[in-house]
């Protein structure tokens, strides 16, 4: 009897032991592991400094299709609501990933706001909720990325181009690769005489995702972590100044229960929940040449433009999860 009770009492004491050893292998693997989006357990703060759009070369631009200037700064998004009463203009003091194909709806890109956590088995799991802007800024705003109506008035079919000024920057000293991971996307809306009645002005929207433009800037800029991020999570091998990198972005809303894993969150595997995102225009850090990017039709065109921190780009990991980013477009009709 005594000798039964010492065989279970060491058998109890070996199950202890390699669970201990099995939570242990667990927490180093999890240690030494990289990760695509930003985990839950991260400080997520990426403050907006500020966001600014310019014209020149003939062109005029508007918050509300109305009221013209040759620059437009944060602070006249905000104030469009008074005379544009159906705006829904986002702009959060704290941006968060969120990942997207570029589709659309009623006028409005589908957003899909992305989180990280460990499954019972200590798994990292992507899941998705659709994120829909409303009207809101700053500290009040519980919106992940920045969304606003643009109007563009020229008086003849032009071809439009993106300046060297149009730049995505990190406020800091030292980048922590942030500004690699930004998108910037322009919805064409449609075009309307100038002269005509504000309300239908105001009201132009599109159903086509031809009517889609998205932009990446400093593709080719990578820190030592996105690299790593690049190899551990997707595979693929880069370098602090590399290549061009296609990527997956979101389609679908994500349940936790897929038991996705951001290694395995590519269309390849689920194409149901991903696809490969048709950007644009590309542009490297630092770029000095202007870029040519859509016309621009004679008369008043509105546009909705979208600026957003990709969680499908091999740039958004952890150690980038903090800072502050400036974003600015400037238009031009000049070739250069």
């Amino acid at each position: 009897m005594n000798k039964s009770k010492k065989k279970k009492k060491e058998q109890r004491k070996n199950r202890l032991f390699y669970l201990l050893l099995l939570l242990l292998m667990t927490t180093l693997s999890l240690s030494f592991s990289s990760y695509a989006w930003f985990t839950t357990n991260r400080l997520v703060r990426v403050d907006l400094l500020d966001v600014n759009v310019r014209a020149q070369g003939g062109i005029e631009i508007s918050t509300d299709g109305q009221n013209w200037k040759g620059a437009i700064s944060v602070y006249d998004i905000q104030d469009a609501r008074n005379t544009y009463p159906t705006s829904v203009n986002q702009i959060p003091s704290t941006l968060e990933p969120v990942s997207t194909i570029g589709e659309v709806e009623d006028g409005k890109i589908k957003m899909f706001y992305g989180t990280v956590e460990n499954d019972f088995y200590g798994n990292y799991i992507l899941s998705t909720e659709r994120s829909i802007e409303t009207e809101s800024f700053d500290e009040l705003s519980d919106g992940k990325f920045i969304a606003f109506d643009l109007f563009l008035k020229t008086n003849a079919d032009t071809q439009l181009y993106l300046t060297p000024l149009s730049n995505i920057t990190y406020g800091g000293e030292t980048s922590v690769g942030i500004e690699n991971a930004v998108r910037v996307a322009f919805v064409e809306e449609g075009t309307t005489t100038v002269g005509n009645n504000l309300t239908i002005i105001q009201s132009l929207s599109t159903n086509s995702n031809d009517n889609v433009y998205i932009w990446e800037p400093n593709y080719d800029t990578h820190t030592i972590h996105g690299i790593e991020n690049a190899l551990n999570v997707y595979g693929i091998t880069t370098n602090e100044i590399g290549d061009r990198i296609i990527y997956d972005g979101v389609s679908s809303e994500i349940s936790a229960t897929l038991n996705i894993t951001p290694q395995n969150a590519k269309s390849s595997i689920y194409p149901a929940y991903f696809k490969t995102v048709d950007v644009n225009y590309y542009t490297t850090n630092g770029f000095t040449n202007n870029l040519p990017i859509f016309n621009l039709k004679s008369g008043i065109t509105k546009y909705r433009v979208y600026m957003w921190i990709e969680g499908q780009d091999v740039d958004c990991e952890n150690n980038a999860s903090i800072g502050n980013i400036s974003l600015n477009l400037q238009f031009s009709t000049n070739p250069s």
